[in-house]
Formats: C-alpha cells, sequence, structure tokens
C-alpha cells in the first residue's frame, strides 16, 4: 500500500466512512482524482484527492515582479490546487443559494476532501443521450444572472481571496497561444515583431476587461462541469463543481465559457438565444458596450485554450486534447469577424494563420 493509499484510508475511517465502497471517476487535465463513495445505507458521498505541490498561488499583495517569480499560477492566478480555495468558493456559492457541494470534511494541509455528491447528470451527458440543449444552458444562463447580482466579497470564508482576474492574469493566458502553438504546429515562427504588435493589439483590450472586473467567475463554466438537479427548485436546478480557481473577473467571461466550448459544439443560434436570455434579465446591462468586450474577451480565451491544449499534446503526452483544436479554431474564426476586431485578424493573417480563417 502506498503511503498516499493510506492517507486517503485514514482520512475516510476518521470520518465514518470505513466502510464505504470506493469507485474511481475519471480523470481530467488536472492532477485531482474523484472517487464516489458508496456508503452500506446507500447514501453517496465523493472523495477529491488532490495530493500537495510546489504551486505557488498569488497573494493579494503580490507585484508582478513577484508573481513572475513565483510561476505561472501566480501569473494566472490559478488556486494551485489548494483546497481551501475549494472550501472557500463553494461555501461562497452555496451561501448565494447555488448547488455547490455540501462539504462533510477536509484535510487541507494533504490534500482530500470528501464532498456531497450531486450525481451523474453532467449537462454534456444530458446533451448526448438527447436531451434538448436550450433549456438547459438558459438554466445555467439564470445562474449566472443571479451570481452578477451581488458584487463578491475581496475576501472569502476561511480567508481565502477572491482576486481580480487582472491584465497580468489575461496576459499570460493570451501568451500561451504564442509560447505554446509555435511549438504545436512548425509551420508557424513568430517574430519579435509580431509577438510586440500582439502584445499592442491586446493590452487596451485586456485594460478593459481588469476595469470591468466586477462579479464573481467560475472560470471553467461549462457543460462538463455543470449537473442537472431537477428535484431542485430555480438557480439551485444547476449543480456546480471544479471552480476552484474562482475570480472576480469581467461578467462576460462565465458566459464566453459556457457558450463558446472548446469541448463540444453550441450553435450560434443557441449561443444568441442564451444571450438575450441574459440581457433579458439584466436590462441594466448596456448590450453594445457588454458585447464588445464579449467579443474580445471570447477571442482571448479561444488563442489561451489553442495554447493550453497544445502544451498538453506536446509537452504532457495527451494526444485527446488535439481533437479539440479545431473547434476552437472555429470559435476564433467567428469571433476575428466581428466588427471591431480587424486589427487582429489582421494580425493571424500576416503571421501565417489564414488558413485557419478562411
Amino acid at each position: 500500500m502506498s503511503n498516499r493509499e493510506a492517507l486517503k484510508q485514514n482520512f475516510l475511517t476518521s470520518h465514518g466512512f470505513a466502510d464505504a465502497e470506493r469507485h474511481a471517476l475519471p480523470g481530467d487535465a488536472s492532477t485531482r482524482r474523484y472517487e464516489r463513495l458508496a456508503c452500506p445505507d446507500g447514501r453517496r458521498f465523493m472523495l477529491m484527492d488532490q495530493p500537495p505541490n510546489d504551486a505557488l498561488p498569488c497573494a493579494p499583495a503580490d507585484t508582478p515582479d513577484e508573481r513572475y517569480a513565483k510561476g505561472y499560477f501566480a501569473l494566472a492566478r490559478l488556486s494551485g490546487g489548494r483546497l481551501e480555495a475549494f472550501v472557500a468558493v463553494a461555501q461562497y456559492l452555496r451561501a448565494q443559494g447555488l448547488s455547490a457541494p455540501e462539504i462533510i470534511a477536509a484535510d487541507t494541509a494533504n490534500g482530500l476532501l470528501i464532498s456531497e455528491d450531486l450525481g451523474d447528470s453532467l449537462f454534456v451527458s444530458l446533451i448526448e443521450k438527447g436531451e434538448a440543449a436550450a433549456p438547459l444552458y438558459l438554466a445555467a444562463i439564470e445562474v449566472q444572472a443571479k451570481l452578477h447580482e451581488t458584487a463578491p466579497p475581496d475576501i472569502l470564508a476561511g480567508g481565502w481571496p477572491l482576486l481580480v482576474y487582472d491584465d497580468l492574469a489575461l496576459k499570460t493566458g493570451a501568451d500561451v497561444f504564442t509560447e505554446w502553438y509555435p511549438q504545436y504546429d512548425r509551420s508557424i515562427a513568430l517574430t519579435a515583431q509580431a509577438l510586440t504588435e500582439w502584445e499592442f493589439l491586446w493590452a487596451p483590450r485586456r485594460q478593459r476587461a481588469e476595469a470591468g472586473a466586477s462579479v464573481f467567475i467560475h472560470r471553467d463554466f461549462h457543460a462538463e462541469n455543470l449537473i442537472w438537479l431537477p428535484e431542485r427548485e430555480g438557480v439551485a436546478r444547476v449543480g456546480l463543481i471544479d471552480f476552484q480557481d474562482a475570480l472576480r473577473a469581467h461578467p462576460a467571461w462565465d458566459l464566453l465559457s459556457l457558450l463558446q466550448d472548446a469541448r463540444r459544439d453550441v450553435s450560434p443560434a443557441l449561443e444568441a438565444q442564451c444571450l438575450d436570455h441574459y440581457f433579458a434579465l439584466r436590462p441594466q446591462v448596456d448590450r453594445a458596450d457588454f458585447m464588445r468586450d464579449y467579443t474580445a474577451l471570447a477571442t482571448l480565451n479561444a488563442a489561451r485554450i489553442l495554447g493550453v491544449f497544445s502544451r498538453l499534446v506536446t509537452r504532457d503526452n495527451k494526444p485527446k486534447y488535439e481533437a479539440f483544436i479545431p473547434r476552437t479554431w472555429g470559435h476564433l474564426k467567428r469571433n476575428l469577424a466581428t466588427k471591431g476586431m480587424e486589427d487582429l485578424r489582421s494580425w493571424f493573417l500576416r503571421n501565417g494563420f489564414g488558413d485557419r480563417l478562411t
């Protein structure tokens, strides 16, 4: 028995789960692992196993130089797998009347957590089985509108900071594309001049996004992280998972994550229907200004995702992520064709990406 396994068994025993059957669930791109716990009395729970690592999250007072010294997690303002973040965000979401899992027990020092099991009815699974997508997506939009009603606190329960998705974090995401995509596609070679122009074009858009950072964002709000709970009411019908990297950000961010999903097709018609629903729920929002930022951030996010998938394929030897790259280029192509994005489209055309945009 490994030391890690012994640690898990001791944790489960100490919290009354010694007799639970353990069923491992498929992993994702992270180092987290999940097991479903089936108790003899029929109840089910989830065990999260997030081994501690050396990642250094960003502290609220960190300067840009300090974030560069700490590395990627601090630059991008990711939680670095800290269970304290998951616990704090879960408590915040539940306090808003939303369906984040109830925390049963946590050993944050060792990266172990037992939580409520929200079930298997992931949006993506239901849609693949033939359930209509629109009602699910519209319910998810209602969760967004609910979250955007209230300015979140700077500090969540337990002292975990809710940081701003700031200029440097957005820059870090955009620059993953220029660093890693040429390593995936060797036909691309970006010159120093191209990188200078990339920064020049993105800087004002990132600054607008930081200035508009006013709401809580899940940060990974898409159909694989949403669970349908039809027995609940209102916004509580949407179960939320995988939210540990939450930030304060522009309200467009989670919407574009949902509606321009790299993992599954969302039709332009459904995207438009969902955006209409959002603006109907929040009539005080200036739609033209919002959509200007939505398009810019959706473009940045598509570039970021292309960089992340390129890194997963080339560095981490995870070829399955290559299948998502064409869809993400499709999002990028459509966004770059929008009025106001002509300068960025020109950059892509000048730097060897023309065949992906035509």
